[in-house]
């Protein structure tokens, strides 16, 4: 996300779901998130940029 230059508040803005600032930071900063809150930074990530598509292991590299 730093890269793509993506702020956490970029990612809240463009989320459709209840994402919170919170959410994403904990993500940036590499903590273990649910399945759910994964999926909900993806969406948003992807729907922040239309670059190219994102997928879970692209993110993160653990879970399943």
């Amino acid at each position: 996300m730093t890269k793509l230059g993506i702020t956490n508040s970029d990612l809240v803005r463009a989320s459709t779901e209840q994402l919170t600032h919170k959410m994403v930071q904990k993500g940036r900063k590499g903590r273990r998130l649910t399945l759910h809150v994964r999926q909900k930074l993806l969406n948003a990530l992807n729907s922040a940029q239309q670059e190219q598509l994102f997928t879970l292991r692209d993110l993160f590299n653990y879970g399943p």
